[in-house]
C-alpha cells in the first residue's frame, strides 16, 4: 500500500505546528492574526487527512486479511477519534485574533497540551504505524 500521500500530509501538519510554536514564542498578541490564520489552515489539512484515513486507509487495512495490521489500524483509528475531537475543539476556540489577544496565556496552555498530543501521535504513526503498513 502506498502511503506517500499520508506522509506528505504529516509533513504539512508537523510544519504548521512548528510555525505555530515559533509565532507563539515571538508573541501571541503580535502574531495573533497569523496564528489564527495558521490554525484555520492547519484545520483544513487535518480534516482532509482524517477523512482520507477513514475512507481509504483504515478500510484498506481491514481488507488485507492480516489480523495484526487490522488490529493496529483499529487501535490507531479509535485513538485518533479523541485526539481529533480535542484538536477541532481547540481550533474552534482559537481561530480569531481577537480571542487570542484577549486570552494569550489560556491559548498558550491549551496549545501546549493539544498540539503536543497531536504531534506525539503523528510521530508514532511515522515511526510505528506507517512502517508496519509499508512492510506488508
Amino acid at each position: 500500500m502506498n502511503i506517500d500521500k499520508f506522509k506528505h500530509q504529516h509533513v504539512e501538519i508537523l510544519s504548521s505546528i512548528s510555525v505555530l510554536r515559533a509565532l507563539v514564542k515571538s508573541g501571541i498578541g503580535t502574531n495573533a492574526e497569523e496564528i489564527a490564520r495558521r490554525i484555520i489552515s492547519m484545520s483544513s489539512t487535518i480534516k482532509l487527512h482524517l477523512a482520507v484515513e477513514d475512507k481509504v486507509l483504515y478500510p484498506a487495512l481491514k481488507n488485507t486479511g492480516d489480523s495484526t495490521l487490522t488490529r493496529m489500524g483499529q487501535r490507531y483509528q479509535d485513538e485518533m477519534t479523541g485526539i481529533a475531537h480535542s484538536y477541532l475543539d481547540f481550533a474552534r476556540r482559537w481561530n480569531t485574533a481577537h480571542t487570542l489577544t484577549n486570552k494569550p496565556e489560556e491559548f498558550r496552555a491549551d496549545a501546549n497540551n493539544v498540539l503536543r498530543v497531536l504531534y506525539d501521535r503523528m510521530c508514532r504513526e511515522n515511526t510505528e504505524f506507517y512502517p508496519a503498513i509499508e512492510a506488508y
